[in-house]
């Protein structure tokens, strides 16, 4: 039925860490304001959805450092920069990030989980 259907429904942003502050690093301070917008934008969402009973959750996942492309392509003039961003510490995997959203999808329909914020044990943002 429609009843159980919005009861289950889940809306995902992928956001960042940058989303909840900004680093030391003036290379990623306007990215980091995209990221602010994107986690105001879900709950904000979050909210008009509470409002409007329709039982439809909105969660946002926040990982740090991935180990994915996205570093070497931000700095494709300078791969230095990026093998220093990947070697500091063990990164998150994609698989890491993907636990978080099984998490949130385990959860029972009546519990919301807005936020999932997850890094690095030794990032220091």
């Amino acid at each position: 039925t429609l009843t159980w259907l919005t009861a289950h429904l889940l809306i995902f942003s992928f956001c960042s860490v940058l989303g909840h502050l900004v680093g030391p690093v003036n290379d990623v301070h306007f990215y980091a304001a995209t990221k602010f917008a994107v986690t105001a934008l879900t709950e904000g969402l979050r909210q008009e959805l509470r409002e409007a009973k329709s039982h439809i959750r909105a969660t946002s996942i926040s990982p740090g450092v991935v180990d994915t492309e996205f570093g070497y392509r931000m700095y494709s003039d300078d791969p230095s920069k990026a093998e220093a961003l990947y070697s500091r510490h063990k990164n998150l995997s994609g698989l890491d990030v993907a636990q978080a959203v099984l998490y949130v999808l385990g959860a029972p329909p009546h519990v919301q989980i807005g936020e999932i914020l997850l890094r690095p044990v030794e990032q220091q943002l």
